[in-house]
């Protein structure tokens, strides 16, 4: 059991959350735009499959790769890797049975999701090595978030779409605005060792600056996509309380940090996120079936 909780530790497994509600929602937008609107359970299970493998694999992978960096940085010294909690081939094992499983699930789900899947495990795990050369890192970690509300319409439907797609945009902005809030308390650290975030190359005035351009623009897609919803699918108020209220959650994150205060930024980070996509996601799907 001690073993079992290392290893959710090491893929920060509860945050989860921050992207699987986007595959929620996709998901049911693929099964309203098929024109039933039932659910398939089983095929519902194999997304989420896929959503929990491919995180574990993108996880615990960026753990590996940054095993050395993670040693030489207080902040995460502690982490299991450079700890010894967890050897770090135990570790790239640990990645590798989580892309298998993620490949064969999407094989399972349809040719289209199965001829996508390596792609999308070089966008999630390529994450890992881009700090090492672009401070654009922040916006591929977001694209490799990206690929849920996407993935999970494929799952249902087979084809691309306009819609989820949208939300993957949204995601890509969202993520990548956390993340450079998230990269604040590194500034010092990156700066030192070379190693590249908006922080560490523009401050943190400016940092805060992009990362608020990039949540306008996830905002502007979150409204967008309602409206969406509402004109060929015919929601109602709950969408836009539930938009509403991810955007509220998007400016309260940053005026948590305004400030300069850093010792708040897992409260800006993991609560007001994890809160804002479910909010959005129960509010949305509630919306169509109620």
């Amino acid at each position: 059991m001690k073993q079992i909780q290392n290893y959710l530790s090491l893929v920060k497994f509860s945050h989860t959350i921050f992207a699987l509600p986007f595959a929620a929602i996709g998901f049911i937008i693929g099964t309203k735009a098929m024109g039933n609107g039932i659910l398939d359970w089983k095929l519902f299970g194999l997304v989420l499959i896929c959503m929990v493998t491919a995180r574990n694999a993108a996880m615990a992978f960026n753990r590996w790769a940054d095993r050395d960096i993670d040693k030489l940085n207080p902040r995460t010294l502690i982490r299991e890797i450079p700890s010894g909690i967890i050897p770090s081939n135990h570790a790239l094992s640990f990645v590798i049975i989580n892309s298998l499983v993620f490949l064969v699930a999407a094989y399972f789900i349809n040719w289209l999701c199965f001829l996508l899947a390596p792609i999308a495990l070089t966008i999630v795990l390529g994450y890992s090595y881009t700090k090492r050369f672009s401070w654009f890192c922040h916006v591929f970690l977001g694209l490799g978030l990206s690929l849920a509300p996407i993935g999970a319409y494929l799952a249902v439907t087979g084809h691309f779409h306009f819609l989820p797609i949208l939300y993957s945009i949204a995601v890509i902005c969202w993520v990548a605005g956390f993340d450079i809030i998230y990269a604040l308390q590194d500034i010092h650290f990156d700066q030192e060792q070379h190693l590249y975030s908006i922080p560490a190359r523009f401050g943190m005035s400016k940092a805060l600056l992009v990362s608020s351009c990039l949540h306008l623009v996830c905002a502007v897609s979150i409204v967008a996509g309602a409206w969406i919803l509402h004109q060929e699918f015919g929601l109602n108020y709950l969408t836009y309380i539930g938009s509403t209220s991810f955007i509220v959650l998007l400016i309260l994150q940053h005026r948590i940090v305004s400030r300069g205060d850093l010792s708040k930024i897992n409260l800006a980070f993991f609560t007001t996120n994890g809160i804002a996509s479910v909010v959005l996601a129960v509010c949305t799907i509630l919306d169509f079936y109620l």
